[in-house]
């Protein structure tokens, strides 16, 4: 269904447009989607597991349902986000900060469940959050929907850094893999 939304959303965009440029934001929209899943397949790949169910954790951590639920729906937001921002400035800063989100979201799901470092991904979860802010503060001179639709993906790094430091500190000399 959300493929066929995404499929609607640009061909009524584009009605005015050339084919060869229908056929061109098409093409980026599907290296779009290539990226996010294959940043998404990150937390697939480095799950919680026993190591993050012995860690204790404050009361306020969402439930288990909730981080899937949630990344489905902002990985979304994320796509459509880059793809807007591609699609009306190309190559350019702003879609730059665009991939380096998604590396520093990649690598987030690494350090922490898979390095079991809490230090360096909460580094890496702040680096996430600054590129966030960059590219919405220059988005929205581009496309304020691009911009927007970073917002509750900011709110929700916002709450996955507390969560992230608080873990951390809590769990002193887990911050690393038992050799």
């Amino acid at each position: 269904m959300l493929l066929r939304l995404s499929i609607d959303l640009l061909w009524y965009r584009e009605d005015h447009l050339q084919t060869s440029q229908r056929i061109a934001n098409m093409i980026s929209a599907v290296v779009i989607v290539i990226l996010i899943v294959a940043t998404a397949f990150s937390g697939a790949i480095f799950k919680p597991g026993e190591w993050y169910q012995s860690l204790q954790k404050p009361s306020w951590t969402p439930p288990n349902w909730a981080f899937p639920t949630v990344w489905t729906i902002l990985y979304a937001m994320i796509g459509y986000s880059g793809w807007l921002v591609w699609t009306i400035a190309g190559p350019s800063l702003v879609f730059a900060l665009w991939l380096l989100q998604l590396l520093f979201n990649a690598g987030w799901s690494y350090l922490f469940f898979g390095r079991k470092r809490m230090d360096q991904a909460f580094a890496d979860v702040m680096a996430l959050f600054a590129t966030i802010v960059a590219y919405i503060f220059l988005t929205w001179s581009i496309t304020p929907l691009g911009a927007l639709l970073f917002v509750p993906y900011a709110v929700w790094v916002v709450i996955a850094a507390k969560l992230n430091h608080t873990v951390w500190k809590m769990n002193p000399g887990r911050n690393h893999a038992k050799s």
